[in-house]
């Protein structure tokens, strides 16, 4: 295989070996598989083409600093997409089938795994959707559940903590407030595309959507979760049309941990001018710092009615890189895994 150079790797599909499928028929699991043929053969009339009864998982694997193989918390991935897959009604593997075909995608994948030195990693994409052919509108009977991966560098291609700008998103939302934005669908992220589209060609980084009742509070940026650090306090929303992120999770952990205090509140936008730090958060970026947001009449507007600095444009805030070499430390064997949150795998 001609050799690859991991560190110009930007968070985009590459090709690896093979992908690990499973499909959930007449009431029961088949044998997971791992195939080399990357096209599917999926009946037209599938659900997923016409009602989108589909969801999905995000996880990485590092090669650490010791050469040991590491997944971060692929057990709370499992139990995140059991519960987007029971918001749809439809069937789903189980904690044990999750993890285990995710370690067959990794082994199957084992050269693709990025060296240590490169700062990349094998991000691990688990997808469930339904699969049998239907007209009506009802969720899906029979669904094929896959595990694929490609080897990424940092999501938006920019070195890893170099701060970026968003803009709020006033006429454009995410999730409704009784919607599903609480789970991984596909469905919430095609929501979100025009809006994203229209602030990327504006040059921002990032986009930050508001509650959709009132547009008076945040509730998260288009990519991942949203936290700020004011004084000794770290702060991110409470929202039920909120995904829960998992890095979010472990960063309330080990902010916990570090003697701050965590708050899951209500975040309103003014609370913006008192913010110390702003992160977007999630498993792509671990943690991006914001270090500006503009709030204008509508995103299509050239008229910015506010516009909030928030610490160095050119670092990350200091707690913040506290934070991040936490996660990270662990994630790549540099600090002793204290919560348990790593699986060690080796090749068979």
């Amino acid at each position: 295989m001609e050799k690859i150079d991991y560190s110009k790797r930007s968070f985009a599909y590459y090709p690896t070996n093979a992908i690990v499928i499973a499909k959930y028929e007449n009431g029961a699991w088949g044998k997971p598989e791992i195939s080399s043929d990357f096209m599917l053969s999926v009946h037209c009339f599938a659900g997923a083409f016409h009602y989108a009864p589909e969801c999905f998982e995000g996880l990485k694997v590092y090669r650490g600093a010791d050469n040991k193989v590491r997944m971060f918390r692929p057990d709370e991935n499992a139990k995140r997409m059991i519960s987007s897959a029971t918001y749809l009604d439809m069937g789903y593997p189980d904690e044990e089938m999750f993890i285990e075909m995710c370690k067959m995608c990794v082994r199957a994948n084992w050269e693709f795994i990025p060296p240590y030195e490169s700062g990349a990693s094998l991000y691990l994409r688990p997808v469930l959707f339904g699969m049998n052919p239907q007209l009506g509108i009802r969720s899906a009977k029979d669904v094929t559940f896959i595990v694929m991966s490609s080897p990424v560098g940092t999501y938006s291609g920019a070195k890893a903590l170099m701060p970026g700008t968003a803009v709020l998103s006033r006429n454009y939302d995410r999730a409704a407030t009784y919607g599903s934005g609480y789970y991984k669908l596909g469905a919430n992220y095609a929501q979100s595309l025009h809006a994203y589209n229209i602030a990327r060609k504006q040059g921002y980084r990032e986009l930050l959507f508001l509650d959709t009742a009132t547009h008076t509070h945040i509730e998260e940026f288009g990519s991942s979760n949203f936290f700020g650090i004011k004084g000794n306090s770290y702060i991110t929303p409470d929202s039920d049309s909120v995904l829960p992120s998992i890095t979010n999770k472990s960063l309330r952990h080990v902010a916990a941990d570090m003697g701050l205090t965590v708050e899951m509140r209500k975040v309103y936008v003014e609370e913006l001018a008192e913010m110390d730090e702003v992160n977007a958060c999630g498993t792509a970026v671990v943690i991006t710092p914001i270090c500006k947001i503009d709030d204008k009449p509508t995103l299509e507007s050239t008229e910015i009615t506010k516009c909030y600095h928030i610490g160095d444009p050119e670092n990350c805030g200091p707690i913040s890189r506290k934070l991040y070499d936490a996660i990270v430390g662990m994630q790549k064997g540099l600090l002793p895994d204290k919560y348990g949150w790593c699986m060690i795998l080796e090749e068979k």
